[in-house]
């Protein structure tokens, strides 16, 4: 006989929500922006570049602005209102670097800030490049002062509300603002910008921009005398080659693929061509073609790309069909050709005097492309994706705020990361080693904990287990100080 032993079932207890804990916050990584921010002075730097904006010496500068909106779209802000948001925050005020900034104050103190107040920024931004320079370790520094690559290019942020000032429809349609940025691509970094209207040429600015970026880098680094820069096909233009030339720095431009560049691979022979490095199916050539008015000293250099003719688009608006000569083209729709070639031009000074020269150059060209992540890391990381003003002068600070977040991830990177003999880093982040955004708020800012006191100190009581920002800040606060 089976006896049936009843059980009673426990009920689980409800959970009941309580008041707010003050001492909570979800950004405790808001403290690694600040030990980095003070380490590098990047407030005084700026402060000192653009000198008072108020004619009372009290409150935010121009420092505390920039850095301030930075910080808040590290934490996740999208819009102006997210300054309050963080204000909020108790214990999120007592560990982010620009404590109190409203939005209201935010916009005030934008539109105190004229063209050239804009422009002295880049000067601050110039003085934390050096300081970060100067805290790297020796190796690391050694291989940043070896040469530098500048990378400009624009993008377009669309905006909506027929009153906003500063903005213009461009080639697409679209009312949009056009930020125009010059970066340090080894560091990730900004070096100069504007914020252009929708409808400006950004060639008729580039040759600033370039001059200004050059005196942004570190003096170690100008004085090497290796300084390049790279810019796609939408900066085809003799002027900005000339400019380079004048400031001793080296260039490699895109070509727009105009009839004599076409008429250039008439001179190119089947054993001209080269293996291109890391790019399946492509090669490279040079040809001694050069547009009139360009520097002396001018190559061009060629990348072929085989293409499965089966692959072609029918599309008439396909980017890839403009790559390719009309004649393979016709050959390649009416089914004749299996192969065919997709061309792209680069117009370079740089030494492509033998086949794996041109190989090593096309390779550096390629990652020009890097720029391209910092728009991204700046529209989708931080909050460049709209701007949020009907002021120019309001959306600047915005832009130089997410800006400003991408070189806190750069110089964050740069300081933490472990460095070998060669000078090469090997970090935390993903891509390459270089930390997005995404990424850097995701395993150190967005971290929560309890701000405790102890022995009269306080103290950042973090979840349990592994925490990066716990790393993260011990690394920060073992650099050495700057003089």
């Amino acid at each position: 006989m089976v006896t049936k032993i009843r059980t009673r079932k426990r009920r689980a207890k409800r959970v009941r929500i309580g008041a707010p804990d003050g001492s909570l916050t979800a950004v405790a990584g808001l403290v690694a922006v600040r030990e980095l921010t003070d380490r590098l002075g990047v407030v005084d730097a700026v402060d000192a570049a653009v000198g008072p904006i108020k004619s009372r010496a009290r409150g935010y500068g121009a420092g505390g602005l920039l850095v301030g909106i930075a910080a808040a779209q590290l934490a996740g802000e999208d819009f102006l209102v997210g300054l309050d948001r963080q204000r909020g925050d108790v214990v999120g005020q007592v560990l982010t670097p620009v404590p109190g900034l409203a939005s209201s104050t935010a916009c005030g103190l934008a539109r105190r800030i004229d063209a050239s107040g804009w422009l002295r920024v880049e000067a601050g931004i110039a003085a934390v490049h050096e300081r970060m320079l100067a805290l790297l370790p020796a190796p690391r520094r050694e291989a940043l002062c070896v040469g530098a690559t500048i990378d400009l290019d624009a993008t377009d942020v669309e905006v909506y509300g027929r009153k906003k000032r500063g903005v213009a429809y461009n080639y697409l349609g679209q009312r949009c603002g056009r930020p125009h940025v010059a970066a340090w691509a080894q560091t990730g970094s900004v070096l100069a910008a504007d914020l252009l209207a929708g409808d400006v040429d950004p060639r008729s600015h580039a040759c600033a921009l370039l001059v200004r970026a050059v005196a942004g880098l570190p003096e170690p680094v100008r004085r090497s005398g290796r300084v390049a820069m790279r810019a796609d096909a939408g900066y085809f233009a003799g002027d900005l080659a000339r400019a380079a030339r004048e400031l001793d720095v080296q260039f490699a431009i895109g070509a727009k693929r105009i009839t004599t560049v076409w008429r250039a691979l008439s001179g190119i022979e089947e054993g001209d061509w080269a293996e291109a490095i890391d790019m399946n199916a492509a090669q490279v050539a040079v040809s001694n073609y050069k547009p009139a008015g360009w520097p002396e000293g001018t190559a061009m250099l060629i990348r072929r790309v085989a293409l499965d003719a089966a692959g072609i688009s029918a599309d008439p608006r396909a980017r890839r069909r403009r790559t390719i000569p009309k004649d393979q083209l016709e050959l390649a729709l009416s089914g004749q050709a299996s192969i065919v070639y997709g061309y792209s031009f680069i117009l370079t000074d740089l030494d492509v005097t033998s086949g794996a020269k041109a190989a090593s150059v096309e390779h550096w060209y390629r990652h020009r492309t890097e720029i391209e992540d910092r728009f991204r890391d700046s529209k989708h990381g931080g909050a460049l994706r709209h701007l949020p003003s009907g002021h120019p002068h309001v959306n600047t600070a915005w832009m130089w705020g997410a800006l400003l977040a991408t070189s806190i991830a750069g110089w964050l990177h740069q300081l933490t990361a472990t460095t070998d003999q060669h000078g090469h880093l090997h970090g935390w982040g993903t891509r390459g080693g270089k930390a997005m955004i995404g990424t850097l708020r995701h395993a150190i800012i967005a971290v929560p904990a309890r701000l405790t006191s102890h022995a009269g100190r306080p103290v950042l009581r973090l979840p349990p287990g592994r925490q990066i920002l716990a790393e993260v800040l011990s690394r920060l606060r073992e650099l050495p100080t700057t003089t």
